[in-house]
């Protein structure tokens, strides 16, 4: 059964481009495309859709501020060439965050979140929170002539500096002899490599501006390097 969807984009070339992909993908029906948001509005509100391919810089209102004007919103799959808006588009519950210039492959995988999105709408608090919170693992961090108990969910980021590693923590800031590879080794999903010499705690990340990544309640900023970026923004959904 062919799944329905909008386009919302004021770029002609991106427009060319979603239009080809959904052809391409068979599976998908496009009804309309829409140069800005508010007037994708009124359509929304007598007809009904699957699937909405909206950007975020747009012409009148922007992607954000439509997204809040929602209610019963249908699958949004975010098309942008902004990163920093990442963790805040996902409080709207959008589907997937696309990162322009995305591949076919890339736009296959959304659609196919799309698809295996459940119908059923929940508040995110009401989520079975056992089943989204992994339970915390307990370090014994060699520095020095030390042991040093760590639990990962104080941990809320790791710097390689060449020999050794600086696991920080909400308090304080241990020198470790095992290497980033070790860590990411040791370490859940829920952390993940943004640099070379970085690994960060999701859980702490408040914004993404550009290529850095701020960490709540410091004035650190994490570089996010270009090869980590698409993977971690695709990750950054709790």
């Amino acid at each position: 059964m062919l799944k329905t969807c909008i386009i919302i984009e004021d770029q002609p070339p991106a427009q060319r481009i979603l239009q080809k992909y959904i052809a391409d993908v068979g599976s998908l029906e496009l009804l309309h495309t829409f140069n800005n948001a508010l007037e994708a509005i009124p359509y929304l509100q007598q007809n009904s859709v699957d699937i909405v391919f909206l950007d975020i810089h747009l012409p009148k209102i922007s992607g954000i501020d439509f997204l809040k004007t929602l209610q019963n919103s249908p699958n949004i799959i975010l098309t942008t060439a902004f990163s920093e808006y990442a963790i805040e588009s996902y409080e709207y519950n959008v589907v997937d965050y696309l990162l322009k210039p995305f591949s076919f492959q890339r736009f296959v995988k959304a659609i196919a979140k799309a698809n295996n999105k459940t119908t059923t709408s929940q508040p995110r608090e009401t989520h079975n929170e056992q089943a989204k919170t992994p339970v915390a693992q307990t370090f014994l961090i060699k520095s020095g002539y030390d042991l040093i108990k760590v639990k990962s969910d104080a941990i809320m980021y790791i710097h390689s500096d060449s020999d050794y590693t600086e696991v920080a923590t909400k308090d304080k800031k241990i020198i470790s002899s095992d290497s980033l590879k070790q860590w990411l080794e040791k370490l859940t999903n829920n952390f993940l490599q943004t640099h070379k010499s970085y690994i960060v705690n999701s859980d702490y990340v408040s914004k993404v501006s550009g290529n850095q990544i701020i960490i709540n309640g410091i004035e650190q900023k994490i570089p996010i390097g270009r090869a980590f970026k698409e993977r971690f923004i695709e990750n950054i959904k709790s």
